[in-house]
């Protein structure tokens, strides 16, 4: 079940996302009375679902107290839900200590997914995340430290083909460092075109162009073949990933790369995902 929090994300500067670029978009937080209201109406009018979201982009940008409102009306009114979880950028992690996330964690905040795209700083530049390898780390470990599982995703193809090698590689790094309960890599895509993207890459001194199916398969492998994790559920099987694959990391590490390596060098004896299917 979903509950619509806020409007739109706070930070919404991002070249590669095209989410909340329309006026009806603005990041705005929702009215607390009608939040609090919507949960408790819930409880008469679905079935009983044991998961809720809190959207929109970055529902954790709230205030302290206004999670917990929210959470305790949650708990009040469905008592049932085993679990809530959120989007969240790493800053609004980085704002709230330890101890605050302890307490939402205590309330029922399960899990925080945390788009954190790579872990290169000159492709966080050249996208305007607002972010670091150091920033994205920090606000990781604390929701470690909070108890929080952290869902984190990570753009295949983000670094167009120049920056390719040095995107898996670093970004492999800040996922060794954090260890994530879960990972997830998502092929770039751009609906509405990438002259956004292209002009960020050019003011960071870096040419822009897509990487091809293969480049990104090799990107992918060497993403893979570079973490250490011990015990992460991977999964790269969003819509928009030409090849999807299912494991955990590390016990699946080799079987995975396994994987890749047929795509890279038998691409025709693997089942792949065709343009049609991807749903983008």
């Amino acid at each position: 079940m979903i509950f619509q929090v806020t409007n739109g994300c706070s930070w919404n500067n991002c070249t590669f996302c095209d989410m909340y670029t329309q006026p009806q978009k603005k990041f705005r937080a929702r009215n607390e009375d009608e939040v609090l209201a919507e949960i408790r109406n819930a409880a008469a009018v679905g079935p009983r679902f044991e998961k809720v979201f809190l959207a929109d982009g970055d529902a954790l940008v709230l205030p302290v107290r206004r999670l917990e409102n929210i959470l305790l009306q949650i708990r009040e009114s469905l008592p049932w839900v085993k679990r809530v979880g959120a989007y969240c950028l790493p800053r609004n992690i980085r704002k709230k200590s330890v101890e605050d996330l302890q307490r939402l964690r205590e309330l029922g905040l399960g899990i925080a997914y945390v788009g954190a795209e790579s872990g290169d700083d000159d492709v966080l530049k050249a996208i305007a995340k607002g972010e670091t390898y150091q920033s994205t780390l920090e606000a990781l470990l604390k929701l470690k430290a909070a108890g929080i599982s952290s869902s984190v995703m990570v753009l295949n193809g983000m670094g167009g083909r120049s920056l390719s090698h040095q995107h898996a590689v670093n970004t492999a790094k800040l996922m060794t460092e954090a260890q994530p309960e879960f990972l997830s890599t998502l092929v770039v895509s751009y609906p509405l075109g990438q002259k956004r993207v292209e002009q960020g890459f050019e003011e960071a001194g870096f040419d822009y162009e897509l990487p091809g199916q293969h480049e990104l398969f090799v990107e992918l492998r060497t993403f893979i073949d570079s973490l250490d994790l011990k015990d992460t559920v991977f999964r790269s099987d969003h819509a928009s990933n030409y090849l999807p694959l299912k494991g955990n990391l590390g016990a699946d590490k080799q079987a995975l790369l396994a994987q890749l390596d047929t795509a890279i060098n038998k691409p025709d004896s693997i089942r792949l995902r065709q343009e049609w299917q991807r749903g983008l």
